[in-house]
């Protein structure tokens, strides 16, 4: 953690006239981790949402910006892998014209093109991480000749559009793999392009994404901002509105509320959160739409297993438990809800193994990892709340570890 973090969470302690144990009391924390957070030590965010709420400040008022640590001798893998894709999102400029703008040879053939961006983001929802790398520098030079190509009229809009679209892929992509710079170059562009093209749908996708991406950066305020603006800005007409209407809109709301809940906002999230219902009740059931529109699926569902993750961000396991038990929240509800998409299905277990391991249920826990590592083995290692709660679960874990435990120990390069 911060040097400034550490003297904010000490400032705002003693300006409410507590010792560390008495903070450590009132956020339910033990006194050794107040200690560790004064001291610079590292802790989870969740940790620090609790101790915001326990000095009645908001969590980003405990974040300050902080110069990044000095770089190791070690060489960054992803500097290496990416390298491709790097060149392809942000290529050498001078003061010559720009030789990448250069018209190319043959008339692109836009529909394969759009074709071949989908059949990517069809790789990206089914975790096939490294295809995607590999065929995205491709996939963006090409988009980048298409609109150089075709430079007025409907196909200019077009090759604009299906730029979007790439950028968008290529951004979630790197949001996915923490490559949190590459991702920002690449959604504001997928964001301006769509605005250029006057496809609003697709830019409040694209801000769907950045808001993502502002939210696994710890930029809570912005993120709740910039969603309940373009929320305000697309607000749709329920009466006559289309699925994929209401579903950009509730998307939007569900980014609101996570970024308020976080934030130590409850009342804000909580408003937001009625907004995804009313999204979701327009939906009627989960609905998938366009891929380049909103990413996923939208509906009922989608805003229940929303629910229960910001119940696990604000520590309430048992809740968790719960609400994730009812016949409701089972893939037996499927029938009537529709099939949620794989990735919020995933994450919706990954809260509920974390409220398992926190209640005790350790078999429990490892069922649910085990299950996600069946179904998503590559989204699994990308996910730090699995190796997080494969730590939580060797801690209480008092007898010899299972080898089922041993191998899940290994397979997320936990150390513990």
């Amino acid at each position: 953690m911060t040097t400034e973090l550490a003297d904010n969470v000490r400032k705002y302690r003693r300006r409410s006239g507590l010792s560390q144990e008495e903070l450590a009391h009132t956020a339910g924390v033990s006194p050794g981790t107040v200690r560790k957070v004064e001291q610079g030590g590292t802790v989870r965010m969740e940790t620090l949402h609790i101790l915001a709420r326990a000095l009645g400040v908001t969590t980003a008022t405990l974040l300050a910006p902080d110069a990044p640590e000095p770089v190791g001798r070690a060489e960054d893998a992803n500097r290496v892998n990416l390298i491709q894709l790097r060149a392809a999102l942000t290529p050498p400029v001078g003061i010559a014209d720009d030789l990448a703008g250069e018209r190319a040879g043959e008339e692109p053939n836009l529909r394969g093109f759009r074709r071949a961006v989908q059949d990517g983001a069809l790789l990206y929802h089914s975790d096939s991480y490294k295809s995607v790398a590999s065929q995205l520098p491709a996939l963006l030079r090409d988009a980048n000749s298409a609109v150089a190509y075709f430079d007025s009229g409907e196909e200019h809009r077009q090759a604009v559009l299906a730029r979007a679209e790439t950028l968008q892929l290529a951004g979630r992509y790197l949001t996915q793999v923490r490559q949190y710079d590459l991702a920002y170059t690449a959604l504001s562009g997928a964001i301006t392009d769509a605005r250029h093209a006057g496809e609003q749908l697709t830019g409040a996708s694209g801000v769907i994404g950045m808001c993502w991406l502002l939210l696994r950066q710890g930029r809570l305020d912005e993120a709740e901002q910039l969603a309940a603006r373009t929320a305000d800005l697309i607000e749709p007409r329920l009466s006559r509105a289309t699925p994929d209407e209401c579903a950009a809109w509730g998307w939007l709301a569900l980014r609101a509320a996570a970024a308020a809940g976080r934030n130590n906002r409850p009342q804000e999230a909580r408003h937001y959160h009625r907004m995804a219902n009313t999204a979701a009740a327009a939906v009627g059931r989960e609905h998938t739409g366009s891929f380049f529109r909103h990413w996923t699926t939208f509906g009922p569902l989608t805003v229940g297993m929303k629910d229960v993750e910001d119940a696990m961000i604000l520590g309430d396991a048992r809740t968790v438990v719960r609400k994730s038990s009812q016949d409701a929240m089972s893939p037996k509800a499927w029938k009537n809800t529709g099939r949620p998409s794989d990735d919020n299905w995933n994450r919706h277990r990954m809260d509920v193994a974390r409220a398992q391991a926190r209640t005790g249920d350790l078999t429990a826990a490892m069922d649910e990892l085990a299950g996600v590592r069946r179904a998503s083995p590559e989204w699994l290692r990308h996910q730090r709340m699995a190796a997080e709660t494969m730590q939580e679960i060797l801690k209480k874990r008092k007898r010899t570890l299972t080898a089922e435990m041993r191998e899940m120990t290994a397979y997320l390069g936990v150390v513990g």
